[in-house]
Formats: structure tokens, sequence, C-alpha cells
């Protein structure tokens, strides 16, 4: 996250919080007791600027962006004590709180029906304020966790309580190589008490390329929830998980940035970094303002969404459409539902992201959808993209933009990893296909698509050429 250089220098405080665990001038932080945001930190802050200019040599087919979030409330955190000591590549071990972004440290790898050891590289670190309880093992082993942190137990991965019988090797720590050798379960790892601390401490975690680590000898579970905003090729590190920056001045600063005559009423695209309806623009309801500074200077704009909140503000885009050029697009990457759950965990569901298409298609907007991720061998065979393209022209929208996977650095870690977990079956052919590259051959795209295309047209949707989108 880049920080500096984000805040303006007189951004008042808004209320009193507790100590940042980065020193960020002006910004508050504050967390709310709702299941929606549970466990999730936001950074209220008051910019310096609003409209963004895209780097030249970026394929997105847009020169300017409005992002009034960075990070996205779409997602969970699991958290630890910043005491918990992490098994390091070397043997070693490390407090959690002092652990680094690149750093080599222990996780593990699915190998048929049980996990082995692996090295993986920490890719995301951050600290949230939030409850605790103290788990205690019958080896002695302890462990300070958020309520919603989750262990793998001889059950799978899940929430600690009394009776579980975790995994790893607690107070035992094994001598000599341990990359390769499977972990293993005993009576010593069984849960015996957990207890809740009576004030909220500062817990840290961490994102790794297999999804776990070791801590305090116990095979635990990073955050995963990482949907598909992050194939959206802008940000995948720390603009993202449990730490939401929220602009509060959004609307202000883009009003005042509009005015300037050195503007020059460019388009500017939303959505294309952090989904701008994302749950927290519930609380925040920062979209009005800047939906209406746009179009008070009728300035044409576009919109990506996966949320269903946009139809909070239709009469407002509408209004907006009535003096300057209107773009919407929602993103539907398949309609299987169990696939849904477990890859976009946290997003609307595909059926009611359609639902959205049709309420924005009836009020007279044309809607693109982009077909996007398409995922090689999940969703892209012909029978799931005919039925994913059927479902898309029964919503009314007025064409469809196949957007094959795209696995930049950040993305390609987790995906990888939750392709082991879930289909290991598929890592030799992705490894074929991908390699060390971020996107599919051009050959292998140009498949897809002309796969998008045929379907469009037995569905009588408008035809429309593949976008240069990087997702």
């Amino acid at each position: 996250m880049r920080w500096h250089g984000l805040a303006a220098p007189s951004s008042p405080p808004l209320n009193s919080a507790q100590p940042l665990p980065f020193e960020v001038p002006g910004a508050v932080i504050r967390t709310f007791d709702t299941p929606a945001f549970t466990g999730m930190t936001f950074y209220e802050i008051h910019a310096r600027s609003l409209i963004n200019r895209v780097h030249p040599g970026s394929q997105v087919p847009f020169e300017w962006t409005v992002n009034p979030y960075r990070g996205c409330s779409h997602a969970c955190v699991y958290c630890l004590d910043g005491d918990t000591q992490i098994l390091m590549a070397d043997g070693h071990t490390r407090s959690l709180a002092e652990i680094r972004v690149g750093d080599k440290i222990y996780g593990t790898v699915r190998f048929g029906r049980r996990r082995r050891y692996a090295v993986t590289e920490v890719l995301d670190h951050w600290v949230s304020y939030k409850p605790a309880f103290r788990i205690t093992l019958a080896d002695g082993t302890h462990l300070v966790a958020s309520s919603d942190h989750r262990f793998l137990t001889t059950r799978g991965w899940r929430h600690a309580t009394s009776g579980d019988r975790l995994t790893g090797f607690g107070t035992k720590p094994p001598t000599g190589q341990l990359e390769g050798e499977y972990v293993l379960n005993s009576a010593e790892l069984d849960v015996v008490d957990v207890e809740p601390i009576d004030k909220k401490l500062n817990l840290f975690d961490i994102t790794t390329g297999t999804g776990d680590f070791i801590a305090n000898g116990i095979v635990s579970h990073n955050c995963f929830a990482r949907n598909t905003h992050t194939y959206l090729d802008l940000d995948s590190g720390h603009d993202f998980d449990s730490k939401v920056v929220v602009k509060v001045n959004a609307p202000e600063v883009l009003r005042r940035e509009l005015a300037r005559p050195s503007w020059p009423r460019a388009p500017i695209a939303m959505g294309t970094n952090v989904d701008c309806y994302q749950r927290a623009e519930g609380r925040y309801e920062l979209m009005p303002g800047i939906l209406t500074a746009l179009r008070d200077f009728a300035n044409p704009f576009s919109i990506l969404t996966k949320g269903t909140l946009i139809l909070r503000d239709l009469e407002l885009l509408k209004q907006c459409s009535a003096v300057t050029t209107v773009r919407l697009a929602v993103s539907v990457g398949f309609t299987d539902r169990e696939l849904w759950r477990s890859v976009e965990p946290g997003t609307p569901s595909p059926q009611r992201r359609l639902d959205v298409v049709r309420r924005l298609s009836d009020a007279g907007f044309e809607v693109n959808v982009l077909m996007a991720p398409i995922l090689p061998m999940l969703t892209d065979t012909e029978e799931s993209v005919d039925q994913t393209v059927a479902a898309i022209a029964a919503s009314g929208a007025a064409g469809v933009t196949p957007i094959p996977l795209h696995l930049r650095t950040g993305a390609k870690e987790w995906y990888a990893a939750w392709l082991r977990r879930e289909r290991p079956d598929l890592l030799p052919e992705y490894r074929r296909l991908y390699g060390s590259r971020a996107y599919l051959s051009q050959d292998q795209q140009r498949i897809i698509s002309a796969r998008v295309r045929a379907a469009a047209r037995r569905h009588g949707l408008l035809r429309r050429e593949p976008a240069s989108h990087r997702v």
C-alpha cells in the first residue's frame, strides 16, 4: 500500500481510535460490530486527489479511473497474536508480528488424502484489532487467536473447539529436513480448553503461497478469500483483504477536480481496481456523491461491478445518462453455484448478479457482461460456456466480453493453492498452460473467445469483440 501521499496533510481526525498499525497522516481506524464487517478494519482518510491516470503501458482500455476505496470488503480475515512463533524455511522461528512480505516459511500442500510440509513465501502481512481467545492443547501449546481463525484438524479446516485434534508437532519441533515430510497428529494436540480474553488485542495474519503456515507448531489457515477483483490485474497485494482505505471526502475532491479548467472531461472508469459497490459502500455511501458530481459536470463514466448495491443508485444513474454517456458492466464468469461458493467467496451469487443486469436493462441501460474470469478446464467447456452465455442472454444483457483467467503475482499463488486444495488433478495441465506466464497463450485465448462468440450468436446476443482488459 502506498500510504504516504494518499492522505491530505490537513485530514482532521473523525473520532478517537486505537493506535494505527501504520503511520498514516490524519487517518482514523474504525471497526464495526456487525456480521458483514467481522474482522474488517477501515482506515478513513481525506484524500488529496481522486482521479488517477492509468500508466501509459497498461493494456486496459481506459485512461482515467476513480477509486473511492483501496481494498475490498468481500474478503475475510483470520488472525493470531503477534508473539505466535512462525516456522521459517531455515528451521528457526520468528514471531508473527515480525514476519515480512517475501519471507520464506513453511506451509503444507495436499498429497493424495494427506498433507506434506512445503516451503512457501509470505505474500501479505497485516494487523487488526479485535476480540481474542486462548486455545490450550494437551501438550501445553497455547495459541491466541480470533474467533474466526481456522486450524487444520483431523476433520479438516475448523474453528478450534474443545475436543478437536489439531495437526502439526506442537511443543516437539522436528529435527532435520522437514520439507516433504507428512503432517501428523496425535492426542497431544487435542484441544483441552478455549477461553475468551477479556479485552481486544492487536492480532496479525499473513497470506502465503500455500494458503497456510505453521504457528506455534500447529498448521494454521491464512486469509484465503481473494475474490476475482484480484483477477483485474491492478492490485493484488496490500490493497486488498482486511484493510480498506476509505476516501471519505471522495465526492468533494472529485467535484473540485472536475471543475478545473484543465480537466478534459475524459471518460472515467470505476470498479476497475476494487469494486466501488462492495459491502463497505453500503455503510459509507460515497457513490451517490460521486455520481452527482459526474452528473453535474456531464462527465462520461463507466462502472464495472459484481455487487448488487448499484441498484440503490438506479435513479441517479438515470439522471447521469440523460446528460452524458454512462456505460455499465457486470462481471459474471460462470453460473456453477458450487464453483462460485468455492472460488468467489463473499461475492453475490451469479444469479443475483444476473438479476442486476435485468434490472439495469429494464431501466434502459445497455449492460455488457464481462464473462470473467473463464477458468481453463473448469468453466471453458462447450457446455459450461453455453450455459453461462444463455443465462447472460436471458438477463437482457446487450453483449458479452470473454476474458480468460489471468494470473498475476499474488493471484497466481492464491489460485495455485486453491487448485491444490480443490482440484489437484488439474495442476499439471495448469503448469503446462501458464508456465511462468500470467496469460494463456494467444491460441488458447482465441479458442475460448471463439467458443463464447459462437454461443453468443446462438443465443441472440450482440456480437462484441474480445476486450483487451487484463483479468
